[in-house]
């Protein structure tokens, strides 16, 4: 069963609910204070000199603190249950991802985090451009021509186990610091992923039309261009789609090596000065850039091939 068997109200109020089910438990390990909640925010010191108003404390300090003066009848802290500094409220992050925007950067030299971004989806975007301009059409040929994949096919298995980031340092040498390097490592963790996968597509192609253009005459370049790209186009977008997803798991790594930049960089600044509401909304924010980059490539994916029977959700 697929989700064309659904009626299309209830396919969207439950996609709404994929999202709102995460974001109920969220707000309830945020807002109950009696689920979980191990520290204790100080909203009176008392007589405890090191005490700060809105300082977090192990709920156990807070007890031995409160204990030792309640014996020695000093003033008695006050303050109220609250959750470790790295889980902030979605309040928090909500405020946090509206104020991102219009905060200028800790460092006189830092970037906005619209700066940022853009230099992450400039990386993201030469590196599966790279990937796709050698990975699609060797997986067609390899789909295609069975000899050629048995030539090429075991030696890409083998380098597709190879972690992409354990290249970092020799990309660095040849590239240099800059976006070069992690560019080659977005090519390098997805180049061979897409050749296999798409070569796996173009095996599914109905074999029969292959023989019938043959046995017309149909040979090399035309039998590519004229029966397994037009067969495969639905499935082949699809694989893209899927493909891109993969090149933005591998950003934070890739932003990694070399010089630190794009939103990698405004996440690491952010953890380092403790503004983890900071960090949530910048980690939010990708993926709604991906999430959307989907949904706009599903809805014009219906746009150019509405006769695809496949992809009707």
């Amino acid at each position: 069963m697929n989700l064309s068997g659904l009626p299309p109200r209830k396919r969207t109020l439950l996609a709404i609910a994929s999202f709102l089910l995460p974001l109920l438990l969220w707000c309830v390990v945020s807002y109950v204070p009696f689920i979980w909640h191990p520290k204790v925010q100080i909203t009176e010191p008392g007589g405890v000199d090191y005490f700060q108003i809105g300082m977090l404390v192990d709920k156990a300090v807070f007890a031995d603190e409160s204990e030792t003066l309640r014996q020695s009848g000093g003033q008695l802290p006050q303050g109220k249950p609250a959750n470790p500094i790295y889980l902030p409220a979605p309040l928090d992050v909500a405020k946090a991802f509206y104020t991102a925007f219009k905060t200028a950067p800790d460092q006189k030299d830092g970037l906005w985090l619209h700066q940022s971004l853009w230099q992450s989806v400039q990386v993201i975007f030469w590196g599966f451009f790279i990937s796709s301009l050698f990975g699609v059409p060797l997986g067609i040929l390899c789909g295609t021509y069975p000899a050629l994949a048995r030539l090429s096919e075991p030696f890409i298995e083998f380098f597709r186990y190879l972690p992409a980031p354990a290249f970092g340092a020799l990309a660095v040498a040849i590239l240099g610091i800059y976006d070069g390097p992690k560019i080659a490592i977005i090519v390098i963790g997805t180049l061979f992923q897409q050749i296999l996968i798409i070569a796996n597509t173009a095996r599914k192609l109905d074999h029969s039309l292959v023989e019938a253009a043959m046995t017309l005459g149909t040979k090399s370049v035309r039998l590519l261009t004229r029966v397994v790209i037009p067969g495969i186009l639905p499935d082949l977008y699809r694989d893209q789609r899927i493909l891109l997803g993969w090149a933005w798991t591998y950003l934070i790594v890739a932003e990694l090596i070399g010089t630190s930049s794009g939103i990698t960089w405004y996440i690491t600044q952010q953890a380092r000065y403790q503004h983890f509401a900071n960090v949530y909304a910048a980690i939010t924010l990708i993926g709604i850039i991906g999430f959307g980059t989907d949904w706009l490539l599903a809805r014009l994916g219906k746009r150019l091939f509405p006769w695809d029977a496949h992809d009707k959700s």
